[in-house]
Formats: structure tokens, sequence, C-alpha cells
């Protein structure tokens, strides 16, 4: 399973790929304003010039005519850009007009298999089912997950999903064991994914015995 960030915050975006296991970044108009961002724009061709893979951002439009003519500039930003398209009727017709342009959509606010199912219909290169939304409402967000996943997989549909709306590791765990192709997560969630309490111990004795024993020999 690849790991996405999904932030518009540079210096988490930079580590995460220094790290060498951040492949893409998810963003919209609300992660970019938190950081105090105004120039939207130059803030998505940023996270492009860091990130080696895909970098999916959002329109704003609510009409598909709208939303074609947004993701056209989008798509023009830089050659990595994938354009994020909401999960409504609007969404579904400019999916397929931007597929057959070439241009890659996110198929995002996804909540449904059935949403899913029309989405890969129309071409999107990604869905984005929001699994801690879901939690947020009372339903088991990974179950839907995992209906997409193995919907997509039994017909062997070019279609990749995005576990998105991750709160914590073990949202991420469960989106593994389902099969999602990716996980979009906040940079606090990757770090915590690497930490464990007996990680740090068995570093601390290792330390703490070397430390002994040059003490012993007279090296310290």
């Amino acid at each position: 399973m690849k790991i996405f960030l999904d932030t518009a915050n540079m210096e988490h975006i930079r580590h995460g790929v220094s790290l060498g296991v951040v492949t893409g970044v998810t963003t919209n108009p609300s992660l970019i304003s938190k950081e105090g961002k105004v120039d939207y724009q130059k803030v998505v061709k940023e996270i492009c010039s860091i990130v080696p893979g895909p970098v999916s951002t959002e329109v704003l439009s609510e009409n598909a005519q709208g939303m074609v003519e947004e993701a056209r500039e989008i798509a023009g930003w830089a050659d990595n850009i994938v354009v994020k398209i909401p999960a409504s009727v609007a969404g579904v017709e400019a999916t397929s007009r931007l597929a057959r342009e070439g241009i890659k959509v996110n198929f995002t606010l996804c909540f449904s298999l059935n949403q899913a199912m029309l989405g890969a219909a129309a071409g999107a290169a990604f869905i984005s089912p929001f699994v801690g939304r879901l939690d947020d409402i009372g339903e088991d967000g990974m179950e839907v997950v995992a209906d997409i996943v193995e919907y997509v997989d039994y017909y062997e549909l070019p279609t990749e999903i995005i576990a998105a709306s991750i709160r914590h590791p073990q949202h991420c765990l469960a989106a593994a064991r389902v099969g999602s192709h990716i996980a979009t997560v906040p940079y606090k969630v990757l770090l915590q994914m690497i930490q464990h309490p007996l990680t740090d111990s068995g570093i601390e004795r290792f330390r703490d015995d070397w430390r002994k024993v040059m003490a012993r020999e007279g090296l310290l």
C-alpha cells in the first residue's frame, strides 16, 4: 500500500518525501488556507515540485462545465497533477469528460460503493472513500473501502483506491488489510505509524549496554 500525505505543509511534505515513503500528496483549499496561504496555484506548484508522484488538488465549481474548465487549467500547472472531483451528479459528468481528455481525476468525497461504481465507470484514475467521516456518523468506513476494493479488483478496473480521512494508525492497518492501493494520511499519523514504546526502550537499552562496555574498557 502506497502512502500519501494529506496536507499543504511544505515542511511536512519535504520530510515525508525525504524519508522515502511518501510518494504522493492530497490537498485542498481548506488545507492550504490552514497554512495561511492565499495563492492556491503557487502552493500546488511548489508541492508538485517536491513530490515524485501524484498531487491531488480540488476544483471549487459545483456544475459540470465549471469543474471541467477549472480542471483543465489546474492540470496544466504540473505533470503530476490529479484533479479532485466530488462524487456528485455533476462530478460524474465532469469526470467522464475529463477522462476522455486524458486528465487524471481523483473522485473524492466518496461514501458508498454506488458512488465508487459510477466514478470508476466514468474513468476516474483514483477513488477516495472517506473513512473517518463515515465512522463519525456511526457507519463502518473501512467496510466501504473493502467493498470498493473488492469491486475494483473483481472487475480488474484500472482505478486505484485511496483510503482517505484517515484519523489514526489503526485506520492505516485496516486499509492495508482490505487491500487499499493507497492511504493518504495526516503528517501526525505518518509519524505515529513508526512509533512503538518497545522500539524506543530497545534502542535505549542497546545504547546503555554499549556505554557500560565502553566504560569498563576505559574508553569513556
